[in-house]
C-alpha cells in the first residue's frame, strides 16, 4: 500500500504520483463483498464491543446497585485508556510477541492477545458484585479498556496493510458497521438479556432492593456480561482464520537506544519528514474534525431526559434506530470517498455534522415528540457515519506502512483529547445559557474545521516523498 494522502480536488505538486483512476458505481460498491472488507466487518464488531460495556452499560449497572453518581463518574476515567493508547502504540507497531509472533505474524499475534485480555476482564466484571465492593469490577474494567485500545492498535495497522489506498475508505465502512452493530448489542442487547435473566429471581428475591430503591439481580448482570464476553469469538475466530498482511521489514536494532530511536522517535520524525510545514495544519485538522459531535454528544443524554423522553423512546431511536443511520451513513460515505475523493467527502461530513447540531436546537423548542426525535437523531447520525468514514479514510491515508499502528493511534488519539477536554464544560454552559443556544454553538465550532480542510485540500501534498521501505526476506505467511 502507499503512504500516500487520499486524493483531493487540489493539483498535485510537480514530480507527484497521479491521483488513483476513478471507479465505476458497480466496481465501488463490489469493494464490500471482498475478503478484507467482510474480514474488517468482523473486526469491527469485536472492537466496538467492549466500549459501552466499560462506560455506558457499566454506568447502568453500578446506578442500579445504588453507587453514587459521583463515583460512577470518576469511573469513566477508565475510558481514558483509548485517548492515550499512543504511548504503547511503539510496542504494538514493532514487538514481537514470543510463541505467538512466529506463529501467527506480528498483526494477528498482538490482536489475539488484546482479544484474550479484553474477554478475561468481561468475565471478571460478570463475576464481580458491586455491592460489596468496587475494586475488582473497577480493576477488571481497567483491564477490558487496555485490552480494547491495543486491539484497536493492532486493528487499525491490519486494516491499513490489508488493502490499497484506494480502497481504505471502504474498509473503514466496513469496519464501522461492525462497530455500531457491536454497539447496539453491547447497549440495547445487554440490557435485554439481563432484563431476561432476572425475571425468575424476582419472585424469590421479592423485597430485596438495592440502596437506590430499584431491584438490582447480580446473577442476571452475570449473565449479561458472560454474554458479552462469549461474543468475543466473532473476533477471535476472525483472527484465528485470516492471513497475515504483508509485514513491512523492520531494520535491526543493535541495542535499547537503537530500538526506541527506531520504535518510538522514528514514526513521528517520519511523519513530519513527509508533510513538514503542512504537518501543522493535518494535526489541527485531525485534532478538531470531530469537535461539533463530540461537545453536543456529552449533553445529548441529559437533553432527552430534559425533554421528557421515556427509557424506551430513548433507547429505541437513539441505540438502536440511530446507530442503523450510522451504518447507512458509513457505507454512503466510503461509496462517495472511492468514488469523488475522500477531501471532498471530509468537507460534506463536517458541514452535515455541523449543521445537524442545529436540528437539536429547534428541537428544544419543538417539545417532547417523537417523531420529531427520530428526524433529528436520523439526520445527526447519518451524518455522522458520512464524516467518520471519510475522516478514518482520510486518517488511513496519513500512514507510512512502516509505523501505521504507531502513526493512526497518534492519529486517532488526538481528535479525542481536545473535543474531550472542551466538552468537560458543556454542563456548565447549558447551566447557564439553555440548550438551544449551547447546540447553536456546538454547530459554529464546526467552522473552523471547514477552513482547515480548504487549507488542507490546497496545501497538503498528494504523495509525500518519503523512502520506500528496504527490501528484506519475508518468512512464509501462515
Amino acid at each position: 500500500m502507499s503512504d500516500a494522502m487520499p486524493s483531493s480536488s487540489a493539483s498535485a505538486p510537480a514530480g507527484s504520483a497521479p491521483p488513483p483512476p476513478r471507479r465505476s458505481w458497480r466496481a465501488a460498491l463490489a469493494v464490500y463483498l471482498e475478503p478484507a472488507s467482510l474480514r474488517m466487518l468482523t473486526l469491527g464488531f469485536a472492537a466496538g464491543l467492549p466500549l459501552l460495556l466499560v462506560l455506558g452499560t457499566l454506568s447502568f449497572r453500578l446506578r442500579e446497585a445504588g453507587i453514587d453518581r459521583s463515583t460512577i463518574g470518576y469511573l469513566s476515567w477508565v475510558g481514558l485508556a483509548y485517548g492515550f493508547k499512543w504511548v504503547w502504540a511503539p510496542l504494538v507497531d514493532r514487538m514481537p510477541l514470543p510463541g505467538l509472533t512466529p506463529w501467527l505474524g506480528r498483526r494477528r499475534s498482538w490482536l489475539l492477545l488484546s482479544q484474550a485480555v479484553i474477554v478475561a476482564g468481561l468475565v471478571g466484571m460478570a463475576l464481580a458484585d458491586p455491592r460489596n465492593t468496587l475494586g475488582p469490577i473497577v480493576w477488571c474494567a481497567l483491564a477490558v479498556a487496555f485490552g480494547s485500545a491495543t486491539q484497536d492498535i493492532a486493528l487499525d495497522a491490519f486494516r491499513i496493510e490489508s488493502a490499497e489506498a484506494d480502497k481504505q475508505a471502504a474498509l473503514a465502512a466496513s469496519y464501522q458497521t461492525g462497530y455500531r452493530l457491536a454497539m447496539i448489542w453491547a447497549g440495547a442487547g445487554v440490557l435485554w438479556i439481563a432484563a431476561r435473566a432476572e425475571a425468575p429471581a424476582l419472585a424469590a428475591a421479592a423485597g430485596s432492593a438495592a440502596a437506590a430503591g430499584a431491584a438490582y439481580q447480580n446473577a442476571a448482570w452475570q449473565t449479561a456480561y458472560l454474554v458479552m464476553a462469549a461474543s468475543m469469538a466473532v473476533g477471535v475466530v476472525t483472527v484465528l482464520f485470516s492471513r497475515e498482511p504483508r509485514p513491512q521489514p523492520l531494520p535491526p536494532a543493535r541495542g535499547p537506544a537503537e530500538w526506541l530511536q527506531g520504535a518510538v522517535v522514528e514514526p513521528f520524525a517520519d511523519f513530519l519528514r513527509r508533510y513538514r510545514w503542512q504537518a501543522v495544519l493535518i494535526l489541527a485538522l485531525i485534532a478538531v474534525y470531530r469537535i461539533s459531535d463530540i461537545v453536543m454528544g456529552i449533553m445529548a443524554n441529559p437533553f432527552y431526559v430534559d425533554m421528557g423522553f421515556t427509557k424506551d423512546e430513548v433507547a429505541a431511536v437513539t441505540k438502536v434506530y440511530g446507530v442503523i443511520m450510522t451504518l447507512v451513513g458509513a457505507f454512503v460515505g466510503g461509496v462517495l470517498s472511492m468514488r469523488l475523493g475522500v477531501l471532498r467527502i471530509l468537507m460534506l461530513g463536517a458541514v452535515l455534522s455541523a449543521g445537524s447540531n442545529l436540528l437539536f436546537a429547534w428541537l428544544a423548542g419543538h417539545g417532547h415528540d417523537v417523531t420529531a426525535l427520530i428526524a433529528v437523531v436520523s439526520a445527526d447520525n447519518l451524518s455522522g457515519g458520512i464524516a467518520s468514514a471519510a475522516f478514518i479514510a482520510y486518517l488511513s491515508g496519513l500512514t507510512n506502512v512502516s509505523y501505521s499502528a504507531t502513526q493512526y493511534a497518534l492519529f486517532s488519539s488526538m481528535m479525542l483529547l481536545v473535543p474531550k477536554w472542551l466538552a468537560g464544560f458543556s454542563g456548565q454552559f447549558v447551566d447557564l445559557h439553555g440548550y438551544p443556544t449551547f447546540f447553536m454553538g456546538t454547530a459554529l465550532l464546526g467552522l473552523p474545521v471547514l477552513l482547515l480542510i480548504a487549507l488542507a485540500a490546497r496545501y497538503a501534498p498528494v504523495n509525500p516523498a518519503s523512502p520506500p521501505p528496504t527490501e528484506a526476506a519475508q518468512p512464509p505467511q501462515p
